[in-house]
């Protein structure tokens, strides 16, 4: 049935002073909850892990009355993802999000409780919370979260009871009985998707904490009398928790009426009202005590307080979570928040209560303490909440069986609920019929080890088992040697899942030794060999994927000698377990698990009668293409390489064809390159390396033929100048009235020779942009580069000046801050790798085409013609660049030029 889970908060994006997401975990009338941090950015999340990984039903989320998120999303998770790692979202499963009302109806007086329903399973739920609504009351647009509620049940449990049923299930089915009976077990109406009201936020947000747990605890006295027969007792508990629900409910707003009159500094009402509680409560626990309601077990009890480090368990083998795009609301309620404040106390009274808050002493490692700070005998009774955690127990419990030979007599006199010290305590019902064939086999004295709570006696069992199958006589007849085998085969399918390491090494050990040894020396056949192994292998899977690195470690190794060995390699059972495909999100321990023992038997045992075809590995391995995880894919790319280095173009055939759309997936281009690579081919990455090295070349040689040119230049320069001075020298020999008597012919017929005319060409002349000015002195030129030159441009971060069409080899190449910067491959643009993850993410950028279809223009990030004239038109035209900053004045400067060159 489901129930209320617990959990703790993980992290939080931020918090207000006074409002931590941490207030989360507690429900009570004066809980304050989570509020974001004033003026936040958004969204805001919050992670919370439950105290087991959990099959979700239901959540139960009470807004604020004005600072109202627009929306909030869920995801769930089956591990604490790595969060500063990047793509850290991806961890997470997507389960839908639901919006929330702007609560301008209420005139923001009221908080709506939002009731979502789902079918979810996980141990991580995080929750986004988008942007505010914008109100007069929220000056400070922030978003907060009074409460929220987990209902549910272990995802282990409801997974099995879905959907295989039990032997005991079956067998009642038969003898026409129902195990399930509401008046057998005494659960409500009998139905397994149930949810009790106890469970519910409201119960817990309207009640007095200490009234909710003894009403928790009276239901649980009910259901137990019911399910003795003891009605006239289960109807007076009935009535009573009836009446205790309304005491709760009164002491909660003597609370919060407390809680405003401290606010207030009204201290004396405080006082009152502290007085008011204490009479009221002390009144009603009398009564409890006259009808014998209230007994030493009902006393509330704090649990004792428990590291945070004791709340982290080991995840279990994943179950996929439907998704959903919007999770529809089947259920609102609205409260209103000032409504606790408006029912006024009643008379004060004085004494004292007598019923004191109880703590218990914390759990240390002697056993005795341990078992009196969590006595098993009462741990079913009590009510969810005050259950010690399951990691708590379980510490404790091997607290107690490593000391258990260090007893003292006054811990004998006190035997365990087993009965017998030193055995293990009897199997239940359900047990017996479970494990009836290995109890015919191996009697319920070794049977019951192998089902005990303590670890030792089950690692007993094993050994036991393996002892009694090493002693079997050959001459035993074959139907005995096949039932114990078989049943041993059962307690090692159990013992596998057992999360105590000694003992899963047990039960590896038994099996090992069945298969290598009993089965050969007895000669039972393929057949009980077959039966073994495929019993076996989903479980040792699963251990694949254990949180603990080690076990996951022993059981891949124990996986991978299993198919080698010479009795179960021509079965061909491992391989073809292990080729089922993966599902994209599954967990990635179990994943990483499964594809790498993949490529370590594709290498052993081949493709050729070893269970690996070419068909099933490659429809597995493109699946796992498609995995969440970078690590799963890297793997998978591996096994593809090996697989075409052997099969070549049969390879293909399961690939998407090689294309320009295909390569822009990075994936599919790391493929096809890593296929060139085996050919002996070059790949893209190799011939754009070729070209960009024969166009720095051109680029050199160009260089050095401008420095020849500028060499030419300046020899020009001295003959001009010998020219001229020699003029000079002539003119001053010349008389007057020649002077006037010239015509323009006869001056024109002193410019100087073709060297001179070469020289004027050439000089007052920017070789990039082409404009000639006469200011273009060696120094002009320079503070033209450096200023107005359309083509060229400054670097931000070394101030070098550089052509705009080579800025993006410059910083990835030549710049000072070159190791700053990667390349984004999608549009060829050189950007800060801070910043590269999220630009590759968001797919927004132009991609740019191949060098001889198109220029790709760093400033713009256009596309245009190819070339070099077409660098010109692009930058200095008027319909050329929008982001070069120098072309707008060449151009003003052209058209100023023009209107004189029509009037000459």
């Amino acid at each position: 049935m489901p129930h209320k889970i617990g959990f703790i908060v993980v992290s939080s994006s931020g918090h207000e002073d006074g409002f931590s997401a941490k207030e989360l975990m507690v429900h009570a009338p004066t809980v304050n909850g989570w509020r974001s941090p004033r003026l936040c950015q958004y969204p805001q999340e919050i992670v919370l892990q439950l105290v087991e990984r959990c099959r979700i039903r239901k959540l139960q989320l009470l807004a604020h009355q004005y600072m109202i998120s627009s929306k909030i999303e869920f995801y769930i998770s089956e591990s604490l993802p790595e969060y500063f790692a990047p793509y850290q979202s991806e961890r997470f499963h997507r389960l839908g999000y639901v919006p929330l009302s702007d609560n301008e109806k209420t005139g923001f007086k009221a908080r709506e409780l939002k009731s979502v329903y789902m079918d979810a399973v996980g141990q991580y739920l995080k929750l986004i919370f988008h942007k505010n609504y914008v109100n007069k009351y929220n000056l400070y647009s922030q978003v907060a979260l009074v409460a929220i509620n987990i209902i549910g049940d272990p995802a282990d449990y409801s997974h099995d009871s879905n959907n295989n049923p039990s032997r005991e299930k079956l067998i009642d089915h038969y003898l026409g009985s129902k195990s399930d009976d509401p008046a057998l077990d005494g659960t409500y109406l009998g139905k397994s998707d149930f949810i009790s009201p106890l469970d519910d936020l409201a119960f817990d947000m309207y009640q007095d904490p200490e009234v909710a747990q003894i009403i928790r605890r009276l239901d649980e006295k009910k259901r137990e009398a019911v399910h003795h027969e003891r009605y006239d007792y289960a109807k007076k508990l009935k009535q009573a928790i009836a009446d205790l629900q309304k005491v709760g409910e009164r002491l909660g707003r003597y609370e919060v009426e407390k809680r405003y009159a401290v606010e207030k500094e009204d201290y004396d009402l405080a006082k009152k009202k502290k007085q008011q509680m204490e009479a009221y409560r002390l009144k009603v626990y009398q009564q409890l005590q006259l009808h014998n309601l209230l007994d030493a077990e009902l006393m509330i009890r704090k649990p004792a307080e428990l590291p945070l480090e004791s709340m982290i368990y080991a995840n279990i083998k994943a179950t996929n979570s439907p998704s959903c795009e919007q999770i529809e609301p089947e259920k609102e309620e609205v409260w209103n928040a000032e409504s606790l404040l408006e029912e006024k106390a009643g008379q004060p009274a004085s004494p004292e209560p007598i019923f004191a808050h109880q703590s218990s002493p914390p759990a240390v490692a002697h056993p005795t303490t341990s078992r009196e700070a969590f006595p098993k005998e009462n741990v079913e009774f009590l009510p969810y909440d005050e259950r010690p955690l399951p990691a708590v127990r379980k510490h404790s419990e091997e607290a107690i069986t490593y000391l258990e030979p260090e007893m003292t007599e006054g811990d004998i006199n006190n035997p365990p609920r087993s009965g017998i010290p030193g055995e293990p305590e009897p199997l239940t019902e359900k047990a017996l019929r479970e494990a009836s064939p290995a109890i015919e086999v191996f009697g319920e004295a070794l049977v019951s080890g192998a089902y005990s709570k303590t670890w030792s006696y089950r690692e007993d069992a094993l050994l036991a088992v393996y002892q009694k199958l090493m002693e079997m006589s050959v001459s035993t007849p074959k139907e005995d040697l096949k039932n114990m085998m078989r049943a041993a085969i059962f307690l090692v399918r159990r013992a596998i899942k057992d999360i105590v390491s000694s003992v899963f090494q047990a039960s590896l050990k038994l099996l090992k030794m069945i298969v290598t040894q009993y089965i050969p020396k007895h000669k039972l056949g393929k057949q009980e060999t077959s039966h073994c192994v495929e019993k076996t292998l989903p479980s040792l899977l699963s251990r694949t994927g254990d949180s603990s690195s080690r076990l996951r470690l022993v059981a891949s190794n124990f996986i991978q000698e299993m198919a080698l060995c010479s009795e179960v390699k021509p079965l061909q059972i491992v391989p073809v377990h292990l080729v089922q495909p993966l599902k994209p999100n599954s967990p990635i321990h179990l994943a990483m698990s499964q594809v790498e023992l993949v490529e370590c038997l594709l290498k052993d045992m081949g493709t050729e009668n070893s269970g690996f075809t070419i068909s099933n590995v490659m429809k597995f391995a493109t699946g796992a293409l498609e995995h969440r995880v970078y690590e799963v894919r890297d793997v998978a790319l591996r096994i593809i390489f090996d697989m075409y280095r052997k099969h070549k173009a049969a390879i293909l055939e399961y690939l998407p064809p090689d294309d320009a759309s295909i390569r822009k997936t990075v994936l599919y281009k790391t493929l096809f390159d890593g296929f060139a690579k085996i050919d002996g081919k070059l790949s893209d990455a190799e011939i754009r390396a070729q070209k960009k090295a024969a166009t720095e070349e051109a680029e050199k040689q160009k260089k050095e033929e401008i420095k020849v040119l500028q060499d030419q230049l300046a020899a020009l320069k001295e003959i001009q100048a010998e020219v001229q001075a020699g003029k000079e020298m002539e003119s001053d020999f010349q008389k007057p009235k020649d002077q006037v008597n010239r015509s323009p012919q006869s001056a024109a017929a002193e410019i100087p020779d073709d060297h001179s005319s070469v020289a004027n060409y050439l000089d007052n002349l920017c070789i990039f942009c082409g404009e000639r000015d006469e200011s273009f002195t060696d120094e002009g030129l320079d503070l033209h580069y450096w200023k107005h030159c359309p083509m060229l441009t400054r670097c931000e971060h070394c101030r070098q000046v550089v052509e705009i069409a080579s800025l993006t080899e410059h910083l990835l190449t030549e710049c000072d801050k070159k190791d700053s910067f990667g390349k984004c491959q999608r549009c060829s643009e050189a950007l800060p790798k801070d910043e590269l993850p999220k630009h590759i993410k968001s797919k927004i950028c132009n991609a740019a085409k191949p060098e001889q279809v198109a220029n790709h223009c760093p400033l713009c990030h256009d596309n245009f013609a190819p070339g070099e004239e077409a660098w010109k038109s692009h930058l200095m035209g008027k319909d050329g660049c929008k982001m070069n900053p120098r072309r707008l004045p060449t151009i003003n400067k052209t058209l100023l030029v023009q209107p004189g060159k029509i009037f000459l």
